[in-house]
């Protein structure tokens, strides 16, 4: 759906305002606000304070919720929507026997994610046993200008969505490497697009280096990005561009094969 499609929808009589406002203050929980008050729900969605004490309510009521001392947090009961994802789409079950492979032969972890507004959100992740500052799984979210999987999903977006990936970027300088500059960001998605793979190094957290290719359907449209990230201190650049990018590349060639051909079947 385009911007101006999804503009026209939501002035729609089909668009439910009430069930965004409720998936907005799901999502305004995280690692770093496990528990909010209605003000501060309030303020990071911008609803209304009654508005977002009503949906708080309703959620308690529904399970997904719980309250304590005026704060509220999510139940384990959200794992339900997550879980309706992943069961209802089995491409990312398909990537993990090819994944588990990658980190077999490289002994640095492998993950897959899509992009979703302005983060990269995880997928499917197979972890190296190597113990590393950062600790991501499925469902963990990350800022795409400053990873490799978001440079990749970047680079190939239409132009009318990277237009509307920049207005609503919002930069952080996490490292001295981060890029926190828009065309600098521009001329980064070019490259990637041009050699079809991107990298990173500590651009997100200091000592972590990361190189991602896309993954594509049968139409060859790039649905999500892989990636393999390493400890800077035991790999270096060169390793990762020589020896880790050709395995990381066949990994993905044969995930979009497995997915081709699923697709397919399911059209017979």
């Amino acid at each position: 759906m385009s911007i101006k499609e999804s503009d026209n929808f939501k002035n729609s009589g089909d668009y439910i305002q009430s069930l965004d406002r409720g998936l907005q203050v799901i999502q305004a929980f995280s690692q770093q606000d496990r528990s909010l008050t209605v003000s501060g729900v309030a303020k990071k969605t911008g609803l209304s304070r009654p508005t977002a004490r009503r949906i708080l309510l309703t959620l308690e009521h529904l399970g997904f919720a719980e309250s304590e001392n005026n704060a509220y947090s999510l139940t384990a009961r959200t794992l339900s929507l997550g879980y309706a994802y992943l069961s209802s789409n089995n491409t990312w079950s398909l990537a993990h026997p090819f994944m588990r492979e990658f980190v077999a032969k490289t002994e640095e972890s492998c993950s897959i994610s899509i992009l979703d507004g302005t983060d990269v959100l995880y997928v499917a992740r197979v972890s190296t046993k190597r113990i590393m500052s950062i600790n991501l799984d499925v469902g963990s979210r990350l800022p795409a200008y400053a990873t490799s999987m978001g440079h990749v999903l970047l680079a190939y977006l239409e132009e009318d969505e990277l237009e509307k990936y920049m207005d609503a970027i919002n930069f952080e300088q996490y490292t001295s490497k981060t890029i926190t500059d828009k065309e600098q960001l521009r001329q980064v998605l070019a490259e990637v697009r041009e050699r079809g793979w991107g990298g990173v190094d500590q651009q997100f957290e200091e000592g972590l280096r990361s190189i991602a290719v896309p993954l594509r359907n049968e139409t060859g449209k790039v649905i999500a990005a892989i990636n393999c990230s390493a400890h800077a201190g035991r790999t270096s650049k060169e390793m990762l561009r020589e020896e880790f990018l050709p395995i990381l590349k066949e990994s993905a060639e044969k995930i979009n094969q497995a997915i081709a051909a699923t697709n397919t079947a399911n059209l017979l």
